[in-house]
């Protein structure tokens, strides 16, 4: 089976598909990753081919060109109304019309036999309707987009879809979800169940962590992981995590793990001496280690950490983020701050994560996450359902 993946020109949103990519491999079928350059290297280092189609995008240059001189967009724009989030989805309406005659001229030379992508690479459905061929769209986590943005998809995208001789824009054949349904938004499209696995590039184990003695573990403080995406500190957020770190200053018993990029660690300046700063490494090779996460609110930093069954406090800073803040404070796994006041606020900070690991129940509550999660059907489950999709069987 020859597999299309697609994904809309971030890295975080591709993330979520590698999983998939690799069960298919491992069931014997050829994927080939189609994207901008933005995500080629992330296909490189997750060990897959791909094709580059099309420009850079830069979306970090995108979201600072919108904002104040040292402003986060938490601080600028505040929390956005659901409808706002929704319409985030519209840039990507536009992206599809200019990049989708590139895209169907591969396509066409490629002839795949299935299509994945996430949740919005709106060129995904409308190359399965011009081929023939089924398309799966991939959630990355809570999801506000769907349901809300796809009239407005069906809108934008009608006559384009009428000049390839299509009645409109095709839904997806299958959604695949990797939120446990306990988490997911009750007013979410229902979809197709898989498991979610880290996928959160690959590194090396740092040396302190393997070096560890489990008596050593047992009797240390309990270990905070703190990562704040790929895209907080880009986007003016180092004074943000400089007071998230000033809130262990003193705090007993308890130690913080922050990943921070080279680049911003004399902006940040001195932190606690329970505070290590490390480079960015994959958290599932530390997680393991935790007793609770702090951060940005990330898909895939928040399901990564409910993997491991860890409280969490999230600190939201665009669009869907606060959805998922929210969600993990409604089930009990976590607590949210949604403005950028209490989010830059030690005392604050301090009384919150002190209450996520006092507090019993909401351990309790993330234990509960990650056991629906090891009950969701694992990727090489799902491998067998497309192939059926397809109508074909492992070559």
């Amino acid at each position: 089976m020859r597999v299309l993946m697609m994904s809309t020109p971030v890295s975080s949103h591709f993330a979520p598909l590698v999983p998939l990519a690799w069960a298919l491999r491992s069931a014997g079928h050829e994927v080939l990753v189609a994207g901008q350059p933005d995500v080629m290297g992330p296909a490189r280092s997750a060990g897959l081919s791909a094709v580059s189609i099309g420009d850079w995008f830069h979306v970090d240059d995108l979201l600072l060109g919108g904002l104040p001189e040292g402003k986060r967009l938490v601080e600028s724009l505040g929390r956005p109304a659901s409808e706002q989030v929704a319409g985030a989805a519209r840039m990507w309406m536009v992206h599809t019309k200019y990049l989708l005659p590139d895209y169907l001229d591969f396509a066409r030379a490629y002839r795949p036999d299935l299509i994945v992508s996430d949740l919005l690479e709106y060129t995904a459905p409308i190359l399965g309707g011009v081929l023939g061929v089924p398309v799966v769209h991939y959630r990355w986590g809570v999801d506000p987009y769907t349901r809300p943005a796809r009239p407005a998809a069906r809108l934008a995208l009608q006559g384009v879809c009428e000049r390839l001789g299509l009645d409109g824009l095709p839904d997806p054949t299958v959604l695949l979800d990797p939120c446990p349904p306990a988490l997911q938004l009750p007013t979410a499209e229902q979809g197709t169940p898989i498991r979610y696995v880290p996928a959160n590039g690959s590194g090396v184990m740092p040396d302190w962590l393997r070096d560890e003695s489990v008596a050593e573990a047992s009797s240390r403080p309990r270990r905070v992981a703190i990562s704040m995406g790929l895209r907080t500190l880009v986007l003016n957020g180092v004074p943000h995590l400089r007071q998230v770190l000033r809130a262990f200053d003193g705090l007993p018993d308890v130690e913080a793990v922050a990943t921070v990029e080279q680049e911003y660690r004399e902006e940040l300046g001195p932190v606690p001496d329970n505070v290590r700063i490390i480079d960015p490494t994959p958290l599932h090779l530390f997680l393991g280690s935790c007793a609770a996460v702090i951060h940005h609110g990330g898909a895939g930093t928040a399901l990564t950490a409910s993997a491991f069954g860890l409280p969490q406090l999230v600190l939201p800073q665009l669009a869907c983020m606060f959805a998922t803040g929210d969600r993990l404070a409604t089930v009990g796994a976590g607590i949210t701050l949604d403005d950028a006041a209490r989010q830059d606020d030690p005392e604050v900070l301090r009384e919150s994560l002190t209450t996520l690991l006092s507090e019993p129940g909401y351990a309790k509550a993330a234990g509960e996450l990650r056991q629906d999660m090891e009950r969701m059907p694992v990727p090489s489950r799902v491998v067998a359902d497309l192939e059926q999709l397809a109508e074909l069987q492992p070559v």
